[in-house]
């Protein structure tokens, strides 16, 4: 395994000499190999290593425990060891997020803190990379995403991306060096963990070396993805003027998509495969596409443009969507939970009558925008096979004195929640949801 994780770090050139090198170290199988193949070859590399500890203070006496093993491996290895303590519970509810997501979040900030100037090595391997691409798969991706988890992102380093969790189980067993084991990885409490537990025992069914054989099949999407980034990178030099794309019809289809979706992105704004077909429609054939707002993007002669235009209809209100209460209008309110499935009665999205909605939270697609209604809104409500626009359903169904605080929420394919309307056929639960997203509306 030592050579394997050498050749893999000199051939993606993830350290240089001098370097000092931090690995997060939780005490579990994959960081204690990680620190041990760092140490062991840190000579040969000629860098210096670190370890850090993160104590997410959620398991008591365990995540204690856990904290002092890895002090003691430390010592044992002669490496240099610093550990912070972080209040999860108080984040999450600070911030309404899930705790997986909290804990993630603080992980990763005192990671950032504590190694600027060096880089920061984690201890992700063959099996989290599959499960990545899984995930990213079953929500909705395109090539990126099957590309898996980056190898080297800032100074972030990830040096056992082509080890297997069996090849480490291997290597720290011929060692006897033990490890620490978190608990909450044994349930299926989280997404990740299903896959971990159901869908990569499934494929070992139909090929006992599936983890094996993704290795090189995710290397060849990297490869072919890099490849991709650099032709957009060319196309990008080559036809960017401010927010214009000009020559740019003259690229594949491929490429076209690549440089809007950057142009998009680096104005922040959303975007989704449909909607980066219809822009590269607009663009080959002439058009004007809605993004966001009143931000337009305006497709002529081979080029396109990002434009605001002024709508003729009254402002829109908009803001981040946040799990908890949200507020874009007086005397109401919108909130947001999300909840386990498992815990409803019954799963399904509740119709316009009733005081909540339900949409399944993993359906919804990248960032979330809370909104007041906006001109030429549309949306296919759950159980139907149609488009209908949202100006004729609500002057059909919505009281006059209702409709100008209406709230509406959109993800980056459109719009998914319209108050007193119902949800997006897209997002309604079913037999497969795991996570709801409930919404409500209070008004004063």
């Amino acid at each position: 395994m030592l050579t394997k994780v050498y050749k893999f770090i000199n051939d993606n050139n993830m350290i240089c000499r001098g370097d000092t090198v931090v690995c997060g170290l939780s005490g579990g199988a994959d960081s204690v190999a990680l620190l041990i193949s760092l140490s062991e070859l840190s000579e040969k590399l000629g860098i210096s290593v670190e370890a850090l500890h993160v104590n997410h203070c959620l398991r008591g006496a365990e995540s204690d425990g856990d904290e002092q093993f890895c002090h003691e491996l430390c010592a044992r290895l002669n490496v240099p060891f610093k550990a912070i303590s972080c209040d999860v519970r108080s984040y999450a509810e600070q911030y309404s997020l899930s705790t997986e997501e909290a804990a993630r979040k603080l992980r990763y900030d005192i990671f950032m803190e504590h190694s600027k100037g060096k880089k920061l090595a984690t201890a992700h391997n063959a099996n989290d990379n599959l499960e990545t691409v899984i995930l990213n798969l079953a929500r909705g991706t395109g090539i990126k995403g099957l590309a898996g988890i980056p190898i080297v992102r800032g100074n972030i380093i990830r040096p056992l991306l082509t080890v297997t969790r069996k090849e480490i189980e291997d290597f720290l067993a011929k060692r006897s060096q033990p490890y620490v084991t978190d608990s909450t990885n044994l349930s299926d409490d989280y997404t990740r963990n299903k896959i971990r537990h159901r869908i990569l025992p499934l494929l070992a069914e139909i090929n006992s070396s599936a983890v094996e054989t993704s290795i090189n099949s995710i290397n060849t999407v990297r490869e072919e993805n890099a490849f991709i980034e650099e032709q957009t990178d060319e196309a990008m030099n080559k036809c960017r003027i401010k927010n214009a794309l000009n020559g740019l019809g003259k690229y594949p289809p491929i490429i076209r998509k690549r440089c809007i979706s950057r142009l998009l992105s680096e104005n922040r704004l959303p975007y989704s495969h449909k909607r980066l077909e219809e822009a590269d429609t607009a663009l080959m054939e002439g058009g004007k596409i809605n993004i966001s707002g009143d931000i337009y993007l305006i497709g002529s002669d081979d080029s396109i443009e990002l434009k605001k235009i002024s709508p003729q209809a009254k402002d829109v209100t908009e803001s981040p969507l946040i799990i908890g209460i949200n507020r874009i209008f007086d005397n109401c309110e919108l909130i947001c939970e999300i909840i386990e499935c498992e815990n409803l009665k019954k799963i399904e999205a509740v119709h316009k009558k009733s005081t909540f909605y339900l949409l399944d939270y993993d359906k919804i697609n990248g960032r979330t925008i809370l909104r007041s209604r906006k001109f030429g809104d549309k949306i296919r409500l759950s159980g139907r096979s149609f488009t209908s626009s949202i100006k004729k359903l609500i002057n059909e169904t919505i009281d006059a004195e209702l409709r100008p605080t209406l709230h509406f929420i959109e993800d980056e394919e459109g719009t998914i929640f319209a108050e007193g309307i119902g949800i997006a056929d897209r997002v309604a639960p079913d037999n497969n949801t795991v996570r709801c997203l409930k919404v409500s509306v209070e008004r004063h």
